[in-house]
């Protein structure tokens, strides 16, 4: 009995040693599957939330650019409170914005308070990243930092594929309106529960002797030239996937008459795509190198706006979002090829600067996906931004939901394209193309 029990504690650890988990990551993982739940049981049906609130499409365009802005802005003071602070205290202070935020939607059935709340609870993704990548980058040696990274975003896509199926659920039973309000209180209930595991189980990581903590700056010089090759077409990549993103639901429940409920099972079955590709994939990453996978993902982003423009039925929307899945092919390789491109003290402060950069410039994909939609939703923007009225002509015209779907693919295609040819090869030693 004993060489039995002794026998399965090994593989455990071996499994545990495979997968680069220890108590602190494990508990990082609750807070991220804690969160997520909450938080994604509404985040994907604030669209239609936003529309019964009288927000109107300016509203669901906001947000999205608010999103977008958002997590540009808040990448930098989060990779900075993390240098400073710790991930552990950094992650804290972030969790109750996130909650704060919750509170606000669950409190106020106003389209304004959604965007006034959104500065907060869109924080925990946007703020966090660092601080987790930083914490990722710490604990695990750098041959295990791919497998590390891709449990995170594996782990990350549970709640996302649970989340929406629930939240249908509320919709279908409460109405678009309380049942979000509904969601948003679980989101509460749930952040809360995660703030306790995070202060019970993560380890200290702040210095016992306090170090100085100068003004916060941008050091352009973080981002190295190979980091530069990588951020160009992540950029353009983004585009493709962010001009088309709010509109997604729209698309499938509004226009081709998917439930609320089957468009949460088409986030789902995208969501279980990712996982299973995840661990496979970063072992492959972790041993050779990592410019094909980052390229194979840039590809999935590109195709999804194209299969979606023909996706008029259920059917087909589940080809279009397995395809969306793929995209995570190689999302994890990418945060490890940034987290291995940064200097050894400084990569919550590169990642920060690279997410500030990359996310501040798409922030617009999403308002000019707004504009792309439709010409009354054209029309409508230019009103109330009070400029554009010159190009209203040529938005009457051509502005439909393909024309945002294939201009979300040419941007796609630049990005893939050039990064197949200019972006750097990244390798290990012991790897095919051998040591960086």
């Amino acid at each position: 009995m004993r060489f039995k029990q002794a026998l399965q504690a090994r593989r455990l650890a071996g499994m545990a040693e495979f997968l680069g988990l220890n108590r602190s990551i494990v508990a990082l993982l609750g807070m991220v599957i804690l969160v997520g739940l909450g938080e994604k049981m509404a985040e994907r049906f604030l669209p239609l939330y936003l529309m019964a609130l009288g927000g109107g499409a300016f509203a669901v365009g906001l947000l999205n650019g608010l999103d977008n802005l958002l997590s540009a802005l808040y990448s930098f003071p989060g990779g900075y409170a993390s240098d400073r602070l710790g991930y552990k205290r950094a992650l804290l202070v972030f969790n109750l914005l996130a909650m704060f935020g919750f509170l606000m939607v669950v409190i106020f059935p106003y389209w304004q308070a959604v965007i006034i709340g959104a500065f907060f609870f869109l924080s925990w993704t946007a703020i966090s990243l660092p601080a987790t990548m930083d914490m990722v980058a710490k604990l695990l040696p750098q041959h295990k930092r791919t497998m590390g990274v891709s449990v995170h975003s594996l782990v990350r896509r549970i709640p996302m594929a649970l989340g929406p199926l629930l939240g249908g659920w509320l919709i279908g039973w409460w109405g678009e309106i309380n049942g979000v309000r509904l969601a948003f209180g679980v989101a509460l209930f749930m952040a809360a529960v995660s703030l306790v595991i995070q202060q019970l189980l993560i380890d200290d990581d702040r210095p016992a002797q306090a170090l100085p903590t100068p003004a916060p700056r941008l050091n352009w010089a973080l981002l190295a030239p190979p980091l530069r090759q990588l951020l160009l077409p992540d950029i353009l990549v983004r585009f493709c996937e962010q001009i088309p993103y709010a509109f997604v639901v729209i698309w499938c429940v509004t226009l081709n008459g998917i439930t609320p409920l089957q468009f949460g099972l088409l986030t789902t079955i995208e969501m279980v795509t990712a996982i299973l590709i995840y661990i496979p994939v970063a072992y492959l990453a972790d041993k050779s190198t990592k410019k094909p996978f980052v390229v194979i993902t840039f590809g999935f982003f590109t195709l999804f706006p194209l299969l979606l423009l023909w996706a008029n039925s259920f059917g087909v929307m589940v080809v279009a979002f397995i395809v969306r899945g793929l995209k995570e092919f190689g999302e994890p390789t990418r945060k490890a090829l940034i987290l291995d491109l940064a200097a050894e003290d400084q990569k919550a402060g590169t990642f920060g600067v690279y997410y500030l950069v990359r996310d501040l410039v798409v922030s617009v994909a999403a308002l000019a996906g707004a504009f792309l939609w439709s010409a009354e939703t054209a029309q409508f923007l230019v009103d109330r931004l009070g400029f554009g009225y010159s190009l209203l002509p040529l938005f009457e015209q051509w502005a439909s939901p393909a024309t945002n779907f294939l201009a979300a693919f040419g941007f796609g295609l630049a990005g893939t394209l050039y990064f197949a040819l200019k972006g750097e090869e990244v390798s290990y030693p012991g790897s095919p193309a051998g040591p960086r």
